[in-house]
């Protein structure tokens, strides 16, 4: 008798151990790495007929867990050259950095984690060097980000990630100081990687 009750001590002991490790596995931090293909809708109302390349660039972002079902999410990428083309010929590089801060909202789904996000991206134009005389663009854009994606979970505290994000990115092009009209990044980003909870 005693025997059985030591051995249904110990496996009590072991289920709540192990419930509350996994628990902290599933605290309210979330770290993904991402590689995200980058197209850009390359809308432009001057007359230079303004493109940039699409391009694969890394991503990262650190969410925070606000409750079971709210998030905020801060993505992060390293400052990415681009070149830029008028009417398909290259006129020069200039590099982006554009970091984005959503709000999510993560639904209970049996089997993956589907959200929804929206927030602001800030993105900020370094590295300019163009070939046209006088020609110039704005150091800064403010825009809307809208987000769609999905958390497998893999084992463990580990999860795979699909993400699609519409980013609102654009500035303003002038010539001698005179401004020409706006160009329109405004990229579509689809993203795979993984994710750890913790």
């Amino acid at each position: 008798m005693k025997k059985q009750i030591l051995t249904a001590i110990v496996l009590a002991s072991t289920l709540v151990a192990g419930n509350a490790f996994a628990q902290a596995k599933e605290g309210p931090w979330m770290v993904r790495v991402r590689a995200v293909n980058l197209t850009s809708a390359n809308t432009d109302s001057t007359p230079l007929g303004l493109s940039i390349n699409n391009k694969t660039i890394p991503e990262v972002d650190i969410s925070y867990f606000i409750t079971k079902n709210v998030a905020v999410e801060l993505i992060l990428t390293v400052p990415q050259e681009h070149t830029l083309s008028s009417n398909g010929a290259s006129i020069g590089t200039l590099s982006h950095l554009p970091p984005t801060l959503l709000a999510q909202y993560h639904f209970d789904v049996p089997g993956f984690k589907p959200y929804l996000g929206a927030g602001i991206n800030y993105t900020k134009f370094s590295s300019v060097n163009l070939s046209v005389p006088g020609a110039d663009v704005d150091r800064n854009s403010f825009g809307a980000a809208l987000q769609v994606g999905v958390d497998i979970p893999l084992s463990g505290n580990m999860y795979l990630n699909f993400d699609l994000k519409k980013v609102y990115i654009g500035t303003d092009v002038s010539l001698n100081g005179a401004k020409l009209g706006a160009f329109k990044v405004d990229p579509v980003l689809f993203g795979m990687g993984v994710g750890w909870r913790f």
